[in-house]
């Protein structure tokens, strides 16, 4: 098949979240299991394009209401993440540092869809589907249908896969204009709750839905941020598929950005190794247990949770554990967390911001990972610790509920119902004292170690999606 992944972020060229990673590792396996996969992505000021050799394959200027911007599709040269790249450069709109943020984001994310079903109508080969990934890309299935402009592309088959429907890009009908000329007896398509909403869009145009976890596909018919009703509607075409993580990344016994590597064979030792780098860099015990978080510190990661939570489970713990927070997000989540620097030093420390490196050391050096998430729609860092021999104290939520079983139920981490900081520091303690049972701690460990959360098993399941739509044509 002839697959092509449209979408905002795609690791390792622009990582905001989770949606980098699956866009970075889906196509890849796609590929390898010999289909053809192109990545369509907007060109960022980033590290990765400064760095890597282009070939402009197209160019021409997109036309945006009564606004035209020139753009250029570029490809990277030489397929080196294991597919086709290709970035929509829109100097005017896209030329930044950052991915979102921006005033003007609706219109630039317009653009990009405009610019990337332009070029996909020009070409003379046809795809054989579309995945687009989250509102950022959610018009492009009801251009598909409705547009005039996209006549040829009426037929091919358009998949929305959401990884997270708390974020769903509304804007106004003022906006309107924007769109290429259609049928505005389709207006009402565009219409929910008195806006243009992006994810509701390409929720009742596309000819699949999927969501990034079984569990999260329920949770979204109860809990989607206004969206219930119209996810009940879709049931029928709507599939929760588990992310997996790309394992040639995420490998402890090749992973050059660790202290030491090492396999289910020989954890114990590496693992110490790594903790020990890890607390020498911020100034911790290594002979505790080290608590960490990694992650955006938002409400709905349960940011908030932490401050409060540290501090108590810290004072009950008295110079007994040790927590790392690598993380930012909430200014005031941020300052929280720092201001307990003073009162707990030598047990705990921050590292606010985000730092590729230094998460894959805390994956390898820590003991535990916590994850108080009130919304998770899958998560892969718990599949990353996992692999790490690191045991995940999870939420039972969205994909966590999946992916993490309770060890009191033979599984392979610590869960909790509620997201308070209650449940937060009964786990930690529930941890504390899994600690000191070595045998026991070891045995979870491998049980997470041995857990397959590869990509082989995923990529299969978003084909046979891909071929139940093409059926319909």
């Amino acid at each position: 098949m002839e697959i092509f992944h449209i979408s905002a972020e795609c690791y390792p060229v622009a990582k905001v979240g989770g949606l980098a990673d699956v866009v970075g590792a889906l196509p890849k396996y796609q590929n390898n299991a010999e289909h053809r996969v192109r990545v369509v992505i907007p060109c960022y000021d980033t590290k990765f394009k400064k760095e890597n050799e282009f070939e402009c394959v197209h160019w021409s200027s997109v036309k945006l209401g009564n606004f035209n911007f020139p753009y250029s599709i570029l490809k990277e040269k030489t397929d080196q993440l294991g597919f086709e790249l290709y970035l929509v450069d829109i100097p005017d709109l896209f030329d930044r540092k950052d991915v979102y943020g921006y005033e003007d984001d609706i219109e630039r994310f317009l653009s990009f869809q405009i610019a990337t079903l332009d070029w996909i109508t020009g070409r003379s080969e046809v795809a054989d589907v579309i995945n687009c990934h989250d509102h950022h890309t959610g018009m492009i299935p009801f251009m598909m249908l409705y547009c005039h402009k996209y006549e040829k592309l009426r037929n091919i088959p358009s998949m929305i896969t959401i990884h997270n429907g708390l974020y769903q890009g509304q804007f106004g009908f003022n906006k309107l204009y924007y769109l290429p000329e259609f049928d505005l007896a389709h207006v009402n398509v565009l219409e929910w709750d008195n806006c243009i909403n992006s994810l509701a869009v390409a929720i009742k145009c596309a000819w699949a839905v999927t969501t990034v976890s079984p569990n999260y596909l329920n949770e979204i018919n109860y809990s989607a941020n206004g969206l219930e009703s119209l996810f009940n509607l879709v049931r029928y075409k709507s599939k929760g598929i588990l992310n997996g993580i790309d394992i040639e990344v995420w490998d402890p016994e090749k992973d050059a950005m660790i202290e030491k590597n090492y396999s289910i064979k020989n954890f114990e030792k590496g693992k110490q190794e790594n903790k020990e780098k890890l607390c020498k860099l911020f100034n911790l015990d290594p002979t505790k247990p080290l608590f960490s978080f990694i992650g955006r510190l938002l409400e709905e990661k349960g940011g908030d949770l932490l401050p409060p939570a540290a501090a108590l489970a810290l004072s009950e713990n008295y110079q007994q554990i040790n927590i790392l927070i690598l993380g930012s997000g909430s200014t005031i989540i941020e300052k929280q967390l720092n201001t307990l620097l003073q009162d707990y030093k030598g047990n705990y420390n921050t590292f606010i911001g985000y730092n590729e490196e230094l998460a894959h050391l805390i994956y390898a050096g820590s003991d535990f990972l916590l994850m108080p998430s009130r919304v998770e729609p899958c998560g892969l860092n718990q599949m990353y610790s996992l692999r790490y021999g690191t045991i995940p104290i999870v939420r039972r939520t969205g994909g966590l509920r999946d992916t993490v079983v309770d060890f009191g139920d033979d599984g392979n981490g610590i869960c909790h119902d509620q997201a308070t900081v209650g449940d937060v520091c009964y786990s930690i303690q529930r941890a504390v004292n899994l600690y000191d049972d070595k045998e026991h701690l070891n045995k979870i460990r491998k049980i997470g170690m041995n857990t397959d959360h590869s990509w082989e098993r995923v990529c299969q399941e978003y084909i046979e999606m891909y071929k139940l739509i093409s059926n319909k044509k």
